[in-house]
């Protein structure tokens, strides 16, 4: 594949999952204003908690098979082997449906004691159980990801979370109108029950693949495989998602609900608009790499393409994010969400180096090394969980914003280093630079920021737009003039040497 092909793959598979992730970012942040102002920063904080529980649950349950799935169609899509595919798909069907019912049951036995020590409240042990039927459902909606992105159907994965997220957002934000605090339990479960419904209709849509049903030693043979590759995954993930719950709960326990909802309101915007990117990464960029992995100088060249076009197209909405945080925590939230602003700020801070990072720690998954991107996940979210708990008694609430900011700072060198072992990997200089002017940009506007908001909001928005216009000038010389991107790239320079004429 030419260089220029391989940019305009990674922009369509960017545009696509980045529009659905756009629509859906849209509707969260309309989700999440209407339950602050309708429960405050306390209903919000118990809202990401019990979501952070439940994915928590979900993820040991699914032993990693979503993650280890992807990796095995996408590599026997990427071999044309009907037969390896066929049998990939049946073992990933039939494990993942036995994992979300054990899940689920042991979640349920173990309520009361998850009600005490994660909610601190015994009682509350009918509504976790509750709980149980969210992680179930979304183990099995892991397992329809998993084959809808191995297959490379990127289309699919787009129109799927844009059909799940309207039906959800309505029958949730109904349930909190209608019932207030008690409607917050409904209002969890609501997204996995959708996501799993709509999950199965697109994947019940892919062609059939007749190769005869594979024998028991095949899918056994690929059980083990999804188990010892997908354990790994497991365990990394798990650490992560048990991490970010310590935190919740630390904070919760030391400051009180108000700070966790303070926390939370800063978590879920750094999520929203990071999605756009990180999305098209995990839908496009792994299959592809998996398939290249083998050829070192391919798989390397790959990941600074998926780098360079991640930080392109995140860099003017960091540096934006960075400049107009206020605002934009008034807009999606209320003014009780005032030390959710410079929480924001240092968690973009550590989403650049994030964005540098994650395309390089794919290279792990990538090769099946599941054991070292499980030690590598597992100590990143330890710096995390240290410094937050070292610095929540000295910086208050703030401590969780610079935790997330040292985290991706460790984080970046360690997964370099690593994938320069397996891979030979180096950055080139191109992306090097661009990485290090946005990072920088970011830290100066901060610094603007902390002595005059009017200073900081001027002069990010004006680094957005230098940002954003040698951006389009770069995308222009990667996909030149062909197809729909090519076009509106061609446009967007257009009007830009007409604005620098009258100038």
């Amino acid at each position: 594949m030419s260089d220029n092909a391989s940019y305009r793959q990674i922009l369509r598979s960017s545009s696509i999952i980045g529009g659905a992730s756009a629509f859906n970012i849209v509707i969260s942040l309309l989700r999440t204003k209407v339950v602050a102002m309708l429960l405050g920063p306390a209903g919000i904080g118990l809202i990401g908690l019990l979501h952070n529980l439940m994915s928590a649950a979900a993820t040991a349950s699914a032993l990693g098979f979503g993650n280890a799935g992807t990796r095995q169609i996408a590599e026997a899509n990427g071999q044309d082997d009907l037969l390896a595919i066929s049998v990939a798909r049946r073992a990933l069907f039939w494990g993942t449906l036995a994992l979300a019912m054990a899940g689920s049951l042991v979640f349920w036995l173990l309520r009361g004691v998850i009600a005490q020590h994660v909610l601190g409240d015994r009682e509350l042990a009918s509504a976790v159980g509750w709980l149980a039927l969210g992680v179930g459902l979304t183990v099995a909606t892991g397992s329809q990801s998993a084959l809808l992105t191995g297959m490379r159907r990127i289309g699919d994965v787009a129109r799927l979370q844009i059909a799940a997220s309207v039906p959800s957002t309505v029958v949730g934000l109904a349930a909190i109108w209608w019932l207030g605090t008690k409607g917050i339990l409904l209002y969890v479960l609501i997204g996995p029950a959708v996501g799993f419904l709509f999950g199965y209709l697109y994947a019940a849509r892919l062609p059939r693949i007749k190769t005869g049903p594979p024998s028991r030693t095949e899918l056994i043979g690929q059980w083990k495989a999804l188990l010892g590759l997908g354990s790994n995954f497991m365990v990394a993930g798990l650490t992560v998602t048990l991490g970010q719950l310590f935190v919740r709960t630390l904070v919760q326990r030391e400051l009180g609900p108000t700070a966790l909802g303070q926390f939370q309101a800063a978590w879920a915007l750094s999520t929203a608009y990071i999605g756009f990117v990180l999305g098209a990464m995990g839908t496009d960029y792994y299959p592809r790499l998996t398939a290249v992995i083998e050829d070192k100088a391919t798989a390397n060249r790959l990941v600074n393409e998926q780098a360079e076009v991640a930080l392109l197209l995140a860099g003017p909405v960091f540096l934006a994010i960075v400049a107009l945080a206020p605002w934009a925590v008034r807009l999606f939230y209320t003014a009780e969400f005032q030390e959710a602003i410079s929480i924001l700020r240092w968690q973009v801070l550590g989403d650049i180096l994030r964005t540098a990072s994650v395309p390089v720690g794919y290279i792990m998954l990538a090769a099946g090394a599941g054991r070292t991107f499980m030690l590598s996940e597992a100590f990143a979210i330890g710096v995390f969980v240290v410094a937050v708990w070292v610095g929540l008694p000295l910086f208050g609430i703030q401590a969780t914003g610079i935790g997330f900011a040292l985290m991706y700072a460790c984080y970046l060198p360690l997964v370099y280093w690593l994938a320069r072992r397996r891979t030979g990997f180096s950055w080139i200089r191109r992306v090097a630079w661009q990485g290090v002017l946005l990072f920088v940009a970011a830290v100066f506007v901060c610094m603007l920021a902390g002595w005059r908001e009017w200073a900081g909001a001027l002069s990010g928005v004006l680094a957005a737009l230098i940002f954003g216009a040698s951006g389009l000038g770069r995308l222009a010389q990667m996909i030149g003039d062909e197809g729909r991107l090519g076009r509106l790239v061609v446009i967007g320079n257009q009007v830009i040497a007409r604005l620098k004429v009258w100038r």
